[in-house]
């Protein structure tokens, strides 16, 4: 998972007041948990919506007041109109100790299913993970090459080092599922057998067919 640098401000005040003053100047009021200690900051919203609004999860080392601190981005308030972060909570990362957190889900390659018509269905655009955080990737990948129509890749398919998903293990992630127009996957191979089949009916008639000049010798 990459790091980020995030500097903030100690904020001396707590309250509505305060925090509604702390947004009209282009603050987000932040709090960070976890630790010894609980502490209340504000840091810039452009600088923090950079690494909000993505599909991405980072581990911040905030600088508030000279003072480093790693951490992860545990949750968010935004604004019912605007969408406009009005709050951000930190979880200060011990070393050592496993944290909880959502993992982006990153789908790669082109499933033999959807090329036969199938249709992708993506269940998880997120998953629940524990672990700790020097262990956890950037995203979850999950390879579709494979999949046929009806087939799909299963919580229990998923394996990172150090790394618990924590859902049922025979939760759907992804699965291709069938469509009118769809062609069956295992019309190809089924070609492919009766095609064999055929061959060996042709070799058996050539048989036949020398047995019988062997045959028709024996008489002479």
């Amino acid at each position: 998972m990459k790091t980020v640098s995030l500097s903030g401000s100690s904020r001396k005040n707590v309250g509505k007041k305060d925090a509604s003053a702390l947004r009209s100047s282009g603050q987000v009021p932040c709090v960070i948990y976890g630790g010894k200690e609980q502490a209340h900051f504000s840091v810039d919203l452009v600088e923090l919506g950079k690494y909000v609004y993505t599909p991405d999860v980072f581990r911040f080392e905030l600088e508030i007041d000279g003072k480093k601190t790693e951490a992860i981005l545990k949750d968010m308030q935004f604004h019912p109109v605007t969408d406009e972060i009005i709050h951000a909570d930190f979880l200060e990362i011990i070393e050592g100790k496993p944290v909880k957190m959502k993992l982006p889900v990153r789908v790669i390659g082109n499933a033999i299913g959807v090329k036969n018509g199938g249709v992708l269905a993506t269940n998880f655009r997120r998953v629940d993970v524990l672990g700790l955080a020097k262990d956890f990737p950037d995203s979850v990948v999950v390879d579709i090459s494979h999949l046929r129509i009806g087939m799909a890749v299963r919580v229990n398919e998923i394996q990172y080092p150090g790394v618990t998903l924590l859902h049922n293990d025979n939760s759907i992630v992804v699965a291709v599922k069938n469509a009118r127009g769809a062609i069956e996957d295992e019309l190809e191979d089924e070609e492919g057998e009766e095609g064999e089949e055929g061959a060996e009916g042709a070799e058996g008639e050539e048989s036949s067919g020398e047995d019988k000049k062997e045959e028709a010798s024996a008489e002479e």
